[in-house]
């Protein structure tokens, strides 16, 4: 669902934050709620009771003995009514009824209540079995008309009168009182208590808020740098497959090269060294060597062609051997490998080459040696023979993990479209770069021509 995916997308500590501060509102409600009614109960039953203890003390002495639950006599009622109209009782108190527990009124100050029977009520029967009831409320009982006609609240006690000798209660007295500041007492305790619940909850969410907010930043600050190890691992799988298809790319190109390469070097063994060698044995089967009659010159000039076929024979196939072996590099330098591949390349055309070398000694493998001296060798000769070995230049540099070699000529450039997919020159120099996941790059105009080859010798440290 919409809202699930957006409540999910949302941090801990929000979720938390939002649930916690709905849960403790709930709870702040509910716990505010009961005890405010407990403080209440307990204000106005202390309040109850201390006038029901002060009106006992008054009135209980002008009671006669109630163990008949017979009405007053005049007597009584008369001692009861002067006594509950004058002094401190006359102001507090606004009425007062003496019940029998079957909820008949034996006395009340308003005449034409005594003798009436009422209902008994739960307030009447729990005061009949002993207890003290208080009740700060607008008067609802039928007997208490004229209570209600006020409109305003009245403290309502009912006090259980008790036998001396026995503690048995025999009758309740009734009585309303205005109760003045008990309002203000109860709107007190009210606020005090909703203040303090609602000042210890907020204490109390905020801790916990401070603890889970703190556990969320560091959670979110893992899961972001999960995020980004996965994004980084993700790259690098990506660039590992990637890498991974452009080797066996390179590697079936490389096998074809190879290919090309035997058939090229095939057909220069053919073409000339063989040539030679199959025009010196044709003319060893001539009859001038074996015939008597041949002069001493003739044939010393047939055995000078021979040995002229078969030295130039020779002097191409050391030409092809030079080309296809190495010299020996593996100890050599950076600089070294440069020095020595442009030095040859002078002398076998006589051609003069400037070279900018920066070489950091960065240990560099076998691998990376042979591939720059192919690449320079193979980069001057192409520059020699198509540029005309015009301003030939060597740029290369070994410097913080990364070689990189530009080889310049300022000839008339080629087209690189017009290249031959099979040109063994150009494409084994990208196939070589290629296998070691470096970078090989041609620019070519009128002006000149720029080969140049960079590699990371730190991912060819961790392929290995």
């Amino acid at each position: 669902m919409h809202w699930l995916s957006r409540w999910n997308a949302r941090s801990l500590a929000s979720q938390f934050f939002i649930t916690g501060g709905v849960v403790s509102i709930m709870a702040m409600l509910l716990i505010g709620i009961l005890l405010t009614r407990l403080i209440e109960d307990a204000v106005i039953h202390n309040s109850g009771a201390a006038t029901a203890l002060y009106v006992d003390s008054v009135v209980a002495p002008l009671l006669p003995d109630m163990q008949t639950e017979t009405l007053l006599d005049e007597g009584s009622a008369q001692a009861l009514n002067e006594t509950l109209s004058q002094g401190a009782l006359g102001k507090r108190l606004v009425s007062f009824k003496l019940w029998r527990s079957d909820g008949t009124i034996l006395y009340s100050n308003e005449q034409e209540l005594i003798g009436r029977k009422f209902p008994v009520s739960d307030k009447l029967r729990q005061a009949f079995s002993g207890a003290l009831v208080a009740r700060y409320e607008v008067a609802s009982d039928p007997e208490s008309e004229k209570e209600r006609q006020l409109g305003k609240p009245l403290m309502e006690i009912y006090n259980p009168v008790l036998q001396p000798w026995s503690g048995q209660p025999v009758a309740v007295v009734e009585f309303y009182e205005t109760a003045e500041g008990l309002a203000d007492s109860i709107a007190r305790a009210r606020l005090w208590s909703w203040a303090s619940v609602a000042g210890l909850t907020a204490i109390f969410f905020l801790a916990l808020s401070a603890l889970v907010f703190r556990g969320s930043r560091l959670i979110e600050a893992q899961r972001s740098d999960l995020r980004d190890k996965v994004t980084e691992l993700s790259a690098l799988l990506a660039e590992k497959l990637a890498l991974q298809r452009r080797l066996q790319r390179s590697s079936l190109r490389a096998a074809a090269l190879n290919e090309t390469y035997l058939r090229s070097v095939g057909a220069d063994l053919h073409d000339g060294p063989a040539q030679h060698i199959a025009y010196a044995s044709l003319r060893l089967d001539s009859e001038m060597l074996v015939d008597a009659k041949t002069s001493p010159d003739m044939r010393e000039k047939e055995l000078s062609w021979i040995r002229s076929s078969l030295a130039e024979a020779m002097r191409e196939i050391r030409t092809i051997c030079r080309g296809l072996v190495l010299p020996e590099i593996e100890g050599a330098s950076f600089a070294e490998i440069i020095e020595r591949v442009v030095s040859a390349h002078e002398t076998r055309t006589a051609s003069t080459v400037s070279r900018s070398v920066e070489d950091d000694r960065s240990d560099l493998s076998a691998a990376v040696k042979i591939c720059v001296y192919r690449f320079v060798q193979e980069a001057l000769n192409n520059a020699y023979r198509h540029g005309g070995g015009i301003e030939q230049s060597v740029t290369a540099r070994v410097r913080d993990g990364e070689v990189r070699i530009e080889v310049r000529d300022q000839g008339d450039g080629f087209d690189p479209n017009e290249v031959r997919p099979t040109s063994l020159g150009l494409a084994g120099l990208r196939e070589r770069v290629d296998s070691l996941g470096g970078d090989f790059d041609i620019k070519t105009s009128g002006a000149g021509t720029v080969v140049s080859m960079t590699l990371q010798l730190m991912e060819l440290e961790d392929a290995k």
